[in-house]
């Protein structure tokens, strides 16, 4: 497959969610996020406001997070985040799945939240973008129902993880697998063909970006989002610049 470079630009949710990113940081994740023409930046909530100022005059939109990382607030909680985040200028939500609520196989609740979570996204003119922190859930099948749900619901996505779902390890490390292409396969199977899929933690090359979206995967978070355009470019003996939709890297 061929792809242009605005498109691989395109997939790209440029992420500025860790936890000690200042102001200045978020500034200029902005202003890389913008260079490079991506889809949108992915930043903290409080800062949505400013990066929607920031962003005003270019094609790449304001997305958050809602519940993140853990997933554990009130649905009316996460409601009243999705409402204010939107206020403030996104137009794409990332909200987190209550996972002890999905371990506990309590299926009503989830639907119940991811409704309400959608309704509200929705009354914004903004799209949902469901995380489920695969990396918590050990069973498949726990997966493919919140797939079943999601898509019966009609969220626009379901995303693998936040990047930040660490599980200690039998060495008592903690760490994370994020998006395997097992998950991501599976998470294409079992959703609806409307349901897009975004993979979040772990892809941070240009080839791996080529490799999820010959799976089926259409967006990509990523902090790693310069090495990635750049590669590209370099790949097409280009030089550094705005990217364009007349350049085509071949994929994965």
């Amino acid at each position: 497959m061929n792809y242009s470079i605005h498109q691989i630009a395109k997939m790209i949710d440029h992420s500025l969610l860790h936890p000690t990113m200042t102001d200045a940081d978020l500034i200029a994740g902005c202003q890389l996020a913008k260079h490079y023409d991506v889809a949108t930046v992915c930043i903290k909530p409080y800062f949505v406001k400013q990066a929607a100022e920031l962003l005003k005059d270019s094609d790449v939109k304001v997305c958050t997070v809602v519940g993140f990382p853990h997933g554990s607030s009130t649905i009316q909680q996460k409601v009243a985040e999705t409402r204010q985040a939107c206020k403030d200028g996104a137009t794409e939500i990332d909200m987190v799945v209550n996972v002890g609520k999905v371990l506990s196989e309590d299926w009503r609740y989830v639907k119940k939240e991811i409704n309400a979570i959608l309704k509200e996204s929705h009354k914004h003119g903004a799209i949902l973008k469901v995380i489920f922190e695969n990396d918590f859930l050990p069973k498949d099948k726990l997966k493919i129902k919140l797939c079943k749900i999601c898509s019966i619901v009609g969220v626009e996505f379901v995303k693998t993880s936040t990047g930040y779902g660490y599980v200690k390890q039998a060495n008592g490390d903690y760490n994370y697998k994020g998006a395997t292409e097992h998950d991501l396969l599976l998470m294409r199977k079992y959703s609806s063909e409307k349901v897009q899929i975004k993979a979040a933690g772990g892809v941070r090359t240009l080839d791996g970006l080529l490799k999820v979206m010959e799976l089926g995967v259409t967006r990509l978070g990523a902090t790693a989002t310069a090495i990635i355009i750049e590669d590209a470019k370099k790949r097409l003996g280009l030089i550094s610049g705005i990217v364009t939709e007349s350049n085509v890297v071949v994929g994965y």
